[in-house]
């Protein structure tokens, strides 16, 4: 499916400021895609720009910047082929819960040993349910979450804890992925946090949003994905821009700068359209 994203973030500020160095978290992931074209306009103009990868293989642009400013545009663009996932068979899959194994380079994705105890008991009540099955539990965890917790959308703040989601039964979709990534954990699937767009095949230019979900490491597949948010598998429809093993890594944009008494207003703007 061909997605294409127009992402402008306008920070305006009361007085002028000289800007922290910041990331720029705003190229896609090429693991679900090709890549047709790129463009990443910044103003004012960084006096130092450098393009790297994380230890996770996110794309980050790193900028720094002269004189003070009372503006700080970004202006992401690019087209990109995405592919739907291929369906797996869970045959030759360990029933759960799992055990922690050793030297498989996910113990960064299995967090804490210690889980929210509602969390844990959401976790193996919908695993029996499923017979222990990895792939039926994630399919019935993405289900229960999306009918049981209100999505509302919130611009600012880190995601809320697992705990908190599910007793209060609503959050944004990175709270709600928080939680779905928590419950995978207390079973011993490995999980991470991603971030990036989504919009349905044939969206209509301007349709969709920033968006986050969870992928799921299985051994034999790799990560797959899934949108609690919305009660699916995520698919062509999702284009990833960051995966962590948590949301605070995860911001489009990141950083800061130097003053005091300074009032701040954030504006974006994001068009896609697939087809």
């Amino acid at each position: 499916m061909r997605f294409s994203v127009s992402h402008e973030t306008l920070y305006r500020y009361s007085v002028p400021v000289s800007l922290a160095p910041h990331l720029l978290r705003l190229d896609p992931r090429l693991d679900g895609g090709r890549l047709l074209s790129r463009e990443l306009f910044v103003e004012p103009a960084p006096v130092l720009r450098m393009e790297e990868f994380d230890a996770h293989g996110n794309a980050l642009t790193r900028v720094e910047f002269g004189a003070p400013t009372a503006e700080l545009r970004v202006d992401s663009r690019f087209v990109i082929d995405t592919v739907a996932p291929t369906p797996h068979s869970a045959s030759a899959m360990a029933p759960l819960p799992w055990a922690f194994p050793l030297g498989d380079g996910l113990d960064a994705y299995r967090g804490q040993p210690w889980c929210d105890p509602a969390v844990a008991e959401l976790a193996q009540a919908l695993a029996s349910q499923a017979g222990n099955s990895p792939l039926a539990f994630l399919e019935l965890l993405n289900r229960t979450l999306h009918q049981r917790i209100d999505n509302r959308f919130r611009l600012s703040g880190e995601a809320q804890s697992a705990g908190h989601t599910l007793s209060s039964g609503r959050g944004a979709c990175r709270d709600i992925a928080t939680l779905f990534i928590a419950a995978c954990r207390c079973l011993k699937l490995p999980a991470r946090f991603v971030s990036g767009y989504h919009a349905p095949p044939h969206t209509p230019t301007g349709a969709g949003d920033l968006h986050a979900w969870a992928e799921v490491g299985l051994p034999g597949i790799g990560w797959q994905g899934w949108d609690p948010s919305n009660g699916i598998p995520a698919g062509e429809g999702h284009v990833a821009l960051c995966a962590t093993p948590d949301q605070a890594a995860s911001m489009p944009v990141e950083g800061g700068f130097f003053a005091n008494g300074v009032t701040v207003t954030l504006d974006y703007r994001v068009l896609i359209g697939t087809g």
